[in-house]
């Protein structure tokens, strides 16, 4: 089947496109249905692995290859790509016997992955073979196969990589994946192995680098009445305002819905002393804690979510964080 799409007929468009999802998303569940005891073994071979995992593939394989490559580098798991034919070149000293290769192949009929399967054998190198061919050379050679079955591509002429390419990618994720719960693999460490990335920084983030400080806290005096405590929370617009002792301490803690409290509970209540209203026992962390750590402390608190927090430096606040502050910085709990 090779029909001209008509881009003025959006249910054929449509159509088209569900059938590509729909036809690798069957081929997906059939794969993880088919598993065997291979695969489980081959996640023992890479969780003992003394040394490296090399990735190799040719061609869309050798793309597929390098992603899975990166993806066990980047959860914990040493690991590089080796172009099969670079590698046939003198590039297999790179290789020792306490690695560990995979060759990614659809066919599993490719000379120079095949060469390369055997001659890192020859030196000792064990091989785990992923591809769709079970009845190939490639299943023959290698130590493990796992095979990952399909019908066809989900190229509507049967002929681009489509369906087999999301099978290996999908294999590398499963494996990777198992590797990380088998190691313990935190989102700590993820932070360490990303530390310029957008998840690493937000992993790292502490409250500090967020809190508003210095004449951006809203503060009033313990002796103030509610009244102040409205005109400081209008100015500073973070929707509180901490109450503080003649010494700079931390006595308590205004919030907009307290305000809106007050005014629903007292007739005259603007003049009321915010000593009889506020929060003695605010949520506070220290400007070290994790920003995401601060944000889940907000999200359970109880009876309910509090929208901020009072950052202490003994009994000083040195800083309120608002939860927008976390989420504009792409932090989740």
């Amino acid at each position: 089947m090779n029909d001209r799409l008509d881009l003025g007929d959006h249910e054929q468009v449509m159509s088209a496109l569900r059938r590509v999802l729909g036809e690798e998303g069957k081929a997906l569940t059939a794969l993880a249905a088919s598993l065997d005891d291979d695969w489980v073994e081959a996640v023992r071979w890479m969780a003992d692995c003394k040394g490296r995992i090399l990735v190799s593939g040719l061609g869309k394989s050798g793309i597929v290859a390098r992603k899975i490559a990166a993806t066990l580098t980047g959860t914990g798991t040493p690991a590089f790509f080796v172009h099969p034919v670079e590698a046939l070149h003198g590039d297999l000293g790179i290789a020792t016997r306490d690695d560990i290769l995979i060759v990614v192949s659809r066919s599993g009929g490719n000379e120079e992955v095949l060469a390369l399967v055997s001659s890192l054998g020859a030196h000792g190198v064990r091989s785990i073979g992923l591809g769709a061919g079970d009845d190939s050379e490639l299943a023959r050679r290698a130590d493990i196969f796992l095979h990952t079955p399909m019908q066809r591509e989900a190229c509507p002429l049967g002929l681009s990589p489509t369906t087999s390419t999301t099978l290996a990618m999908a294999a590398g994720d499963a494996l990777a994946m198992s590797l990380l719960q088998t190691r313990g693999f935190q989102r700590e460490d993820f932070a360490l192995l990303h530390p310029s990335g957008a998840l690493g920084r937000g992993l790292r983030m502490t409250v500090a680098e967020l809190m508003h400080t210095g004449d951006g806290i809203p503060a009033i005096s313990v002796d103030a009445c509610l009244r102040d405590a409205a005109v400081e929370i209008s100015g500073k617009r973070l929707g509180c305002t901490c109450v503080l002792t003649a010494d700079g301490s931390l006595a308590g803690f205004i919030s907009d819905g307290d305000f809106r409290r007050a005014l629903l509970e007292h007739d005259a209540p603007l003049d009321l002393p915010v000593a009889d209203l506020m929060s003695t026992s605010p949520v506070t962390v220290p400007a070290d804690c994790l920003a995401r750590s601060a944000l889940r402390r907000m999200e359970s608190n109880q009876p309910g979510p509090i929208m901020q927090v009072v950052v202490l430096e003994g009994d000083r606040p040195v800083g309120i964080l608002h939860i927008h502050d976390i989420l504009r910085a792409g932090i989740r709990s």
